[in-house]
């Protein structure tokens, strides 16, 4: 087991400053948990320096400490007293990745990840589905967890290396022999999947979020396209969404690389061409070309979108080994993600709710936009925003609303520790903005804005309750209130029909 095992620092890759060695039995990126022998990644953060704590690792046994030159500054003191090896990287997050594949060592044997600002979750999980499918042992890791043959929870879409990498090792221990994971642009830039073997890539969409985070689009973008540029190797395929808006830029980015690239879409000249959709109800019916050879799939999911991201994961299904053949005959047995267009409840007047984790504006626009095919009469959404993030985003998620439903209930999503009515007028902004005053309700409450908008819906109506999806909590203040958007549905339902749901 990797917790019992001992590993110099040379075996690590590392060298510590005087050429000084370190027996090391394991890995910290939180002073709280270091133990003795313990090597301690003191890493820059975007509020305080991981150089703070180093005087608490070392009190508790560190071994040895890796930061960077301004950590090293920071703890000079502490480190002047102890006998502890350091380690100064230039790039500590990228060389902690690395330290910590070598420490756990296994992976599962063939690795794909997927970046964009939606749809990673579906594609990851699909990818997963198609492999078990094949009769191949498989996980998909993200935001919803570890799931498939081997079951953990996360807090992270992409968890920090130490996590990940023990994950991927214990699963590889488990007999899993295929995994798919999501990149998130946090954990890019923060080099959390470096150390990880790819052998695909995959690229969905990109559309403005998390500029709380990064300072501008083009920044976000860079991360994202990191995943091509370092971390997925030159030999390795890139899979490309090529009806993104984005896509000729990324093409740059694998083409500068040298890497061979299978693109996905609607456009004549990509490997996976999508010939034809057709909508019904409960899915809908795809007709696609794979380099000449014509697959007819019914495809049990909802959304127009959905096609691109089953297409994506079978690409990269394809590009990891596997027979185009054999990946298109299991299409079919795809099924949702929780929380992805997820039906969640209908009413005994046959309208449906759906349940989206949508929470960007382009990502508004794209369900809504995805499901009305679907939809015989009206489309109701109900939206709202989060707090403590980025602020520009919220008149643009109520214009998304406005635009793409014929009604628009605005409410809360986790307004954290901000004033949930100051987030609910920006949005309302937008809405009015797009000329959807008219046909706008704001209910602050989210279990109630859920029944009224389900009491709204006559036959044939549709209502997708977006922006939280799978999670099964509201965070307002400091707490985390027990809810599921998709549990309220069919509460809602059972309340205004008599326990059908």
């Amino acid at each position: 087991m990797a917790a019992e095992q001992t590993k110099s620092l040379a075996e690590l890759g590392l060298t510590a400053q005087g050429g000084r060695d370190a027996s090391i039995t394991g890995l910290s990126v939180d002073s709280r948990a270091v133990r003795a022998g313990h090597l301690f990644a003191a890493l820059p953060g975007t509020r305080v320096h991981g150089a703070e704590y180093i005087a608490t690792a070392l009190r508790q046994g560190a071994a040895a400490v890796l930061t960077d030159a301004e950590g090293a500054r920071l703890a000079r003191a502490a480190l002047e007293d102890s006998q502890a090896a350091l380690v100064v990287a230039e790039d500590p997050r990228q060389t902690l990745a690395f330290t910590a594949a070598l420490w756990f060592g296994a992976q599962p044997e063939v690795m794909v990840a997927v970046t964009g600002t939606n749809g990673k979750t579906s594609v990851a999980s699909f990818c997963r589905q198609i492999w078990q499918a094949l009769d191949l042992p498989a996980v998909s890791i993200g935001t919803t967890g570890v799931e498939g043959d081997f079951e953990a929870p996360l807090k992270h879409t992409t968890p920090e290396p130490v996590t990940l990498h023990r994950i991927l090792a214990e699963a590889a221990a488990a007999g899993i022999t295929h995994g798919a994971m999501e990149a998130s642009s946090h954990g890019l830039a923060q080099r959390r999947l470096d150390g990880v073997r790819l052998a695909a890539a995959g690229f969905t969409n990109i559309s403005q979020d998390h500029l709380d985070y990064h300072a501008s689009f083009a920044e976000y973008f860079a991360a994202k396209a990191a995943l091509f540029s370092r971390v997925l190797p030159e030999e390795g395929v890139a899979v490309l969404n090529a009806d993104s808006n984005r896509a000729p830029e990324m093409a740059d980015v694998i083409r500068a690389r040298g890497q061979e690239c299978i693109t996905i879409g609607r456009a004549d000249g990509t490997d996976l061409h999508l010939l034809g959709q057709r909508f019904e109800p409960t899915g809908q019916d795809l007709r696609l070309d794979w380099r000449g050879q014509i697959h007819q799939i019914k495809l049990g999911l909802i959304g127009g979108f959905q096609a691109e991201n089953a297409a994506l994961a079978a690409g990269l299904v394809i590009a990891a080994g596997a027979d185009p053949d054999r990946v298109f005959a299991v299409l079919p047995q795809m099924r949702t993600v929780r929380g992805r267009m997820e039906l969640a409840a209908t009413r005994r007047n046959g309208a449906a709710v759906f349940v989206d984790y949508a929470h960007t504006p382009d990502a508004v626009a794209t369900a809504l936009a995805a499901l009305r095919p679907h939809v015989m009469g009206r489309l109701v959404v109900l939206v709202g925003a989060g707090g403590d993030r980025d602020r520009a985003k919220r008149p643009l998620m109520g214009r998304a609303a406005a635009e793409h439903a014929d009604t628009v209930i605005v409410t809360d999503d986790n307004p954290r520790s901000e004033d949930p009515a100051a987030i609910r007028a920006a949005v309302m902004e937008g809405v009015a903005a797009a000329g959807g005053a008219a046909r706008v309700h704001e209910v602050g409450d989210r279990a109630e804005a859920i029944l009224r908008g389900v009491d709204l819906l006559g036959p044939g109506d549709a209502l997708l309750v977006a922006g939280k999806g799978h999670e099964t909590g509201q965070i307002v203040g400091d707490d985390v209130l027990p809810f599921d958007d998709s549990e309220q549905a069919s509460v809602a339902v059972s309340a205004l029909d008599g326990g059908v749901a």
